[in-house]
């Protein structure tokens, strides 16, 4: 495949450096200079998928050869996106595809976490018993024990699927290649647009209100107009500020109206119940007068 590309702009080095399955040399000097050299950058850049692929193919072909004698079969790494490794595991009459999750939001993670748990619900049903069953988990599953602590260490969990033979069956092999290579991208496009799904349906909302608060503001006879949700905190405060002031005006009312309240008929039972009387002594006292000169 390397070989078709453009023998002229593209050489094999052999051996390959260490480190890696294969090595490449290109001759940017007879690189065309129309479309033909775009065709060829393409080809280049989906060399790794092309070898990553057929290394996933021809595991996935195996899948029914399992020797009972080997033992447990250990994890292979593989790596299609730069520090997003996964890893495929041999199983009796199975092949298990575990995908450890890293995300930098933790918004991102909540989504995610949700999306695999809607995903394990989803495939559970008797419509999609065809499909590959998927398990997520917080916690590494048994057979990636032994594995570098950085590969393991994740903050969305692990993602398995058990790939079986009627998977891999005729044109279905390169559609399950596809998607275990892309899983990745698809799940950070989902998250991508379920984020903004919500962002936008946050400042609608946000929108609305404003709306609605600019139709119930009145001070003065006159309708102040606030314009964008960013202003919405000044309105609010505001707002706030007007109601206290018509709450504390209401209240001196009430005070200076409490004390103006008359019962009928209160007056005449005043007088006659709750007036103190007046008492008369029979004794008479006088007042002593005393002399400043006697001790």
């Amino acid at each position: 495949m390397v070989r078709q590309i453009s023998t002229d702009v593209l050489h094999i080095v052999e051996p390959a450096n260490d480190g890696y399955q294969l090595t490449l040399r290109l001759d940017f000097s007879k690189l065309p200079h129309n479309k033909e050299s775009l065709k060829i950058i393409t080809e280049v850049s989906s060399v790794q998928a092309v070898i990553l692929s057929s290394q996933l193919k021809e595991m996935l072909q195996n899948v029914n050869s399992w020797d009972s004698s080997q033992g447990m079969y250990k994890p292979i790494k593989l790596i299609y996106h730069p520090k997003e490794p996964f890893y495929v595991i041999r199983q009796p009459q199975k092949i298990v595809a575990v995908f450890p999750m890293r995300f930098k939001d933790n918004s991102d993670v909540i989504i995610a976490t949700s999306f695999f748990q809607e995903l394990m619900d989803v495939v559970s049903l008797k419509k999609w018993a065809k499909v590959p069953p998927c398990n997520w988990s917080p916690i590494p599953p048994l057979e990636l024990r032994g594995e570098s602590f950085e590969d393991l260490s994740t903050n969305g969990g692990f993602v398995s699927f058990d790939i079986s033979s009627h998977h891999v069956e005729g044109k279905r092999l390169d559609k399950t290649v596809w998607s275990l290579l892309n899983f990745y991208a698809y799940v950070k496009h989902h998250v991508k647009c379920t984020r903004g799904f919500i962002q936008r349906r946050m400042r609608r909302r946000l929108d609305n209100l404003v709306k609605v608060l600019e139709k119930s503001r009145v001070e003065d006879g006159q309708i102040k107009k606030v314009q964008g949700w960013r202003k919405m905190r000044k309105m609010v405060g505001s707002k706030s500020k007007m109601i206290k002031r018509r709450w504390g005006d209401l209240g001196k009312k009430i005070k200076r109206i409490r004390f103006r309240i008359k019962i009928h008929g209160f007056s005449r039972f005043r007088r006659r119940w709750l007036t103190v009387p007046s008492f008369s002594s029979s004794t008479a006292y006088t007042k002593l007068q005393t002399n400043g000169n006697n001790n």
